[in-house]
């Protein structure tokens, strides 16, 4: 009399989950080296200082770029309507830090005319930012 065998055909069961860490690795590094690309959206060539102080926490950023075009945050606004709109955006004009990055190539006068309509609005609390002097590359 023919055996029957007691071990039937099973159907595979198990997930393979080796292709979903290799796809969440990958998005892991894309995530990792375009958030400092989305952190400024706007390019600037910072001027270079021997200090400079690391600020961790989210601020509020003025921009002004190469064509002295003036943004708050990655908008665009209009030079004499900035002090209004972050009187709009923070909580205490008066101590909350507002933060200025400027191209290096910008004149003065236009930086001078931000920070103007800034302390005429009662904002005090201004800082500039700045990349420290070891981290420019060198042009010949």
């Amino acid at each position: 009399m023919p055996q029957l065998s007691k071990h039937t055909g099973t159907s595979l069961s198990d997930i393979n989950i080796v292709p979903f860490v290799d796809v969440v690795l990958v998005l892991l590094v894309i995530f990792m080296i375009t958030a400092p690309i989305l952190q400024s959206g706007i390019e600037v060539e910072l001027p270079k200082t021997k200090t400079v102080k690391e600020v961790a926490e989210d601020r509020l950023v003025i921009t002004i770029d190469r064509a002295q075009r003036v943004y708050l945050g990655n908008e665009p606004v209009n030079i004499h309507k900035v002090a209004e709109m972050v009187r709009a955006r923070t909580q205490n004009p008066a101590s909350d830090a507002i933060f200025i990055r400027c191209d290096e190539t910008v004149p003065f006068g236009s930086f001078a005319t931000v920070v103007d309509e800034l302390r005429q609005a009662g904002i005090q609390n201004i800082s500039v930012v700045t990349e420290p002097i070891s981290s420019r590359p060198r042009t010949p």
